[in-house]
């Protein structure tokens, strides 16, 4: 800035006056409150700037400025009120610099840039404040903040002076002792004029930066306060003031203006701080006001009409465009949500209570609304919009606002938030299912979902239900009509890689966990294929990865090949089973794997009945014969699976073994009503009367919780007793039946027999009538009473004598003891230690391929599986050695007697032969022909268990050698040609060389 005889510039000397205005004095000796000190400096001031003004020349030009500008003004510079004098005077001033920096920008005219530095910076317009300078004026603002509204503001509104600083503390000494009549024409007079000044862009930053919730608050209190308390502020002493038109407040006109000021104020600033200032101004703080009696001091709420006012000003911020996210930012980016970050933004995402809030404001419906329905469908899509916040740093707390919203709308609308909220979140997985508007498009390979869209809805669910963990009635039901296209994303993406597994795996454990038995017990069924779920998957649909790791939706290519949809539909059927038990595997600690394998077991209770039983069931079910048959072929696949993957461990509590010996009595019933003899069965029902025989002589401690459970085994006890051929059984049901209904009271002989050989005690009871003690048992034997009964009697009794060849060849002899329970046990302790590599079992396989070949020979169902078990063991590690004397065993079914078990042995000898081909590898194509023939014998055999097991073998086989068969290509694709059959076992058996393209790479 130019200067001519050294005579300042007009902006220089107009902060120069406000320096001078604003600066402290040195205070007299004998003044001894700050008050006092205070005053005098305020009028010390006051009498040197206009000093000045007259008498210096150099302020000449400020002077004439000044004088022009309250010639401008509607009220007077002058009272006999020091205070107010001084506030008016600071004011003058800060107008006159207004109009200086005007009148500097009008004259301005930028210079050109020079082209040989084109990287210097344009020159700064001259109305532009140094730091020292916005000082300057931020001091004088805060004077008259200070002096000016926060003195002639209302109990309750606003920020007391007393809790601002020590100098405002002092300031409220003051003015309360020299307040004036007239606050409320005050007020205006200086709101109004800090908006004037605050319309020029350098001063409107420093205004509305620190003072915009002073603003609002006197803006509220002239527009809004009701005329009781503007009559408050006024005394008997108004009547003899000065301009009485004054002292009856302001005039409607007046406020007016008022209320245009506060809208064109609400407007014109960044919405996240007004909406701050607005909820600091509605909820106010709990102010302390000096009272004039005593020393008393009352406490101050915001008033009514405050709260109501700016609640109306908080819904008008919420209805509009975006209008939740400025809500949430205004509460939230103060915490360090927003642009500054840092340490700040992580402790505030810890913050649950400010998001609580923040979604107990969006979830109510404002008064000022027409209709809930209508905000709902203003807000619920920018609710779901907050999930989407890219900012990694304001994401985290946006996302928690938008979960608890989420909840909180669905448990106080559920009606609209199924409307506006869930079904929008759900609607890309809704698409996938068999709904009524499935022909949107039929092209094939086009797109129906994006991937992005499924990407978004899987983390939106998962935050809303996983994270949020609030589950609610109406938020489980909608949830549970997509579960099965959840299930169906987990099981596409189970098969490589994606990052929406986890997310679809933690969905569906979420909402087995939090719904009720039943419920996810239906849902259970429904993923396995054993209940039909409504809506289905959409048959012309189907997943296919994504170009980001997600997933997307495509019209799948139409196959005319019956044999290539077989064998999809039956390879889709298998990998859904697996899915769902790797999901089971997760839910072990609670009851509901257990309770769907009782459920799956008594789902089988209809194949002991006859062919009429099961139409009629189907009649009844409303399902055709076929899909009954599917059914069932289907829960022994899940029960199967279930069993090897979990094996006893799948039972784990007491109630669930006896849930599963009453499923085996069921069958027993049923065959014995029927009159069918199935050696299995029987087998089963032994195990089973054991089980429950060592539950009541000790292996557990029963509760009378387990006792009512055991109640429904009398009336089918009862039926065994009478039905059974076998005089032995029918005792041991009578016995039972007599244990169970006393409670333990009464026990026979034959009951405690029973239960010391399930448990492997050679030591036999004496028979006693009296009630008998139960033993204590661990905590592990408790939970898992099949363990203790069966492989407790293995570890017990023979792991832990040693790995001594001695105690080796012990084992080998106790193979071949007569009692079963015995001889079991050992094999499977051989098992046990082939499997662990044991030097013992290393150097004795012969042996130990002997003791297992013989046992196969074994009546006893317990014995010969064990010996199967074992050499599936021994297939898996010394393939080599034992697939030539398998296939010695592995002979045609004998006719006779033992037909029945012979056929069961062979089956799983074939199993045997299946795992040691795949265990060899590369090396199993040595062994080609003689699998083949001997797999292809089973094919012609009479019964038609062995030769759908055989078929199957064949199919695996030849998958596993690629399908490299050589000279014995004819004889396989006869047997293919011929097996026509309908069932469906059958086809699910040579489903796997039923595809084309290796057919015909390969003939």
């Amino acid at each position: 800035m130019r200067r001519v005889n050294n005579m300042a510039s007009p902006l220089e000397r107009t902060l120069e006056a406000l320096r001078e205005l604003t600066q402290p004095r040195e205070a007299r000796m004998a003044q001894t409150s700050q008050e006092d000190v205070l005053l005098q400096t305020l009028c010390h001031n006051l009498s040197v700037l206009d000093q000045k003004l007259q008498q210096d020349s150099n302020w000449a030009t400020l002077q004439q400025l000044r004088e022009r500008v309250i010639s401008q003004l509607t009220w007077s510079v002058r009272s006999d009120d020091a205070v107010w004098n001084f506030v008016t005077e600071v004011l003058v001033q800060l107008l006159c610099l207004k109009q200086t920096m005007i009148e500097l920008l009008e004259q301005f005219v930028p210079p050109k840039r020079n082209p040989k530095s084109p990287e210097c910076a344009p020159a700064l317009p001259p109305d532009t404040l140094s730091i020292s300078q916005q000082k300057t004026v931020q001091t004088a603002l805060q004077f008259v903040i200070t002096l000016g509204i926060c003195p002639y503001l209302l109990p309750g509104v606003g920020t007391p002076l007393r809790c601002r600083s020590d100098f405002a503390a002092t300031v409220e000494k003051l003015v309360c002792y020299l307040a004036s009549p007239r606050g409320m024409w005050r007020l205006h007079i200086v709101t109004m004029a800090l908006l004037d000044i605050a319309n020029h862009p350098s001063l409107e930053n420093l205004i509305l930066t620190r003072h915009l919730g002073d603003l609002l608050a006197s803006l509220c209190q002239l527009v809004y306060s009701p005329n009781k308390y503007q009559q408050n502020l006024m005394s008997e002493e108004a009547s003899r003031q000065e301009d009485s038109e004054k002292q009856k407040g302001l005039t409607d006109a007046e406020q007016q203006s008022c209320q245009q000021a506060l809208q064109k104020l609400l407007d014109r600033v960044y919405q996240p701080i007004v909406v701050k200032e607005l909820l600091i101004l509605q909820g106010g703080i709990k102010q302390v006001v000096s009272v004039c009696v005593g020393k008393t001091r009352t406490f101050s709420q915001t008033p009514a009409w405050l709260r109501h006012r700016c609640g109306q000003l908080l819904s008008e911020r919420l209805m509009k465009p975006n209008g939740v996210q400025v809500v949430v930012r205004g509460i939230v980016e103060g915490a360090g949500a927003g642009i500054a970050g840092g340490q700040s933004a992580e402790a505030a995402a810890a913050d649950w209570r400010k998001c609580d809030i923040v979604a107990r404001i969006l979830a109510s419906c404002p008064q000022q609304c027409l209709s809930v329905e209508e905000y709902y469908r203003q807000v619920c899509p920018q609710v779901l919009e907050l999930f989407h916040i890219k900012d990694k740093l304001t994401a985290r707390q946006f996302q928690r606002v938008a979960t608890m919203t989420f909840l909180s709308m669905v448990k106080e609308q559920p009606e609209l938030t199924d409307k506006y909220l869930l079904k929008p979140l759900l609607a890309p997985l809704i698409c996938c299912l068999d709904i009524k508007d499935v022909e949107g498009c039929s092209q094939m390979g086009a797109v129906i979902v994006e991937e992005s869209e499924l990407t978004c809805c899987v983390d939106d669910i998962y935050k809303v239900c996983v994270v949020g963990n609030d589950p609610s009635s109406k938020l489980l039901a909608s949830l549970e009509a997509v579960i099965p296209a959840i299930f169906s994303l987990y099981c596409f993406t189970a098969r490589g890689v994606s990052h929406l597994r986890s997310g679809c795996q933690d969905i569906i454990l979420w909402f087995l966990q939090k719904s009720e038995p039943p419920v996810a017990m239906l849902v259970l069924k429904q993923l396995a294929g054993l209940a039909q779920s409504s809506p289905v998957k959409n048959p012309l649909y189907h997943f296919t990865a994504g170009s980001e790791g997600g997933v997307k939706l495509t019209v799948k290519e139409t196959v005319s090949d019956e044999d290539e949809t077989l064998y999809e539909k039956v390879s889709s059927e298998q990998w859904r089973i697996e899915c769902l038990a790797q999901l089971l595997s997760n839910l072990q600690e609670s009851n509901l794997t257990g309770d769907f394998f009782i459920e799956c077991l008594k789902g089988l209770t209809c194949l002991a009945g006859e062919m009429d039983d099961r139409l009629a069931t189907s009649r009844t079910n409303g399902l055709p014969e076929w899909e009954q048959q599917e059914q069932q072929l289907v829960t022994l696949q899940l029960i199967a699976v279930l069993c090897e993957r979990f094996g006893h461990l799948v039972l784990n509590n007491t109630v669930h073994v006896i849930e599963f010996v009453i499923a085996t009595l069921d069958r027993c019933c049923m065959n014995l009503t029927h009159r069918t003899e199935e050696t299995v069965e029987a087998q089963t029902l032994s195990m089973g009367m054991g089980l429950i025989a060592a539950m009541l002589g000790g292996a557990v401690q029963l509760t009378s919780t387990d006792f009512d459970a055991m109640k429904p085994m009398l009336p089918r006890l009862e039926q065994i007793a009478v039905l059974h051929p076998d005089p032995v059984i029918q005792e041991l049901a009578s016995d039972l039946r007599i244990t169970v209904a006393t409670h333990g009271a009464f026990s026979t002989e034959t009951v405690a027999t029973a239960a010391q050989s399930t448990m492997g005690n050679p030591n036999k009871p004496t028979k006693s009538s009296h009630p008998k003690k139960t033993c204590p048992v661990t905590e592990s034997q408790r939970q898992s009473p099949i363990s203790y009964s069966v492989g407790g009697m293995e570890h017990r009794n023979m792991a832990t004598s040693g790995n001594s060849p001695r105690n080796f060849h012990q084992i080998l002899q106790i193979a071949f003891d007569p009692e079963v329970p015995t001889r079991a046990a050992a094999l499977r302790t051989i098992s046990h230690m082939v499997q662990q590599r044991s030097p013992d079992a290393l150097s004795n396989q012969e042996k130990v391929l002997s003791v297992f070949l013989e046992n196969l020979k074994h009546e006893d169902s317990f014995v010969y599986l064990s010996a199967i078990q074992g050499l599936s063991v021994l297939a898996d590690v010394y393939p080599s050695q034992i697939l030539p004397r398998l296939l010695d065993e592995y002979q045609v079914s004998p006719e006779g007697p033992e037909k029945t078990r012979c056929i069961e042995t062979r089956m799983k000898m074939g199993e045997v032969l299946m795992r040691s081909t795949k265990a060899l590898g590369e090396i199993a194509s040595h062994y080609r022909d003689p699998l083949i023939r001997v797999f292809l014998r089973g094919t012609k055999d009479s019964d038609s268990t062995v030769r759908a097991s055989s078929l199957s073998n064949l199919g695996e086989l030849c998958q596993c050698l690629h399908f490299a068969i050589g000279s014995v290509i004819h004889e396989v694709l006869e047997v293919i040609s011929n097996s026509r059959s309908s069932n469906y076992m059958l086809l699910h058996c040579f489903g796997t060389l039923g595809k084309k393209k290796s057919k015909q790479q390969h003939i």
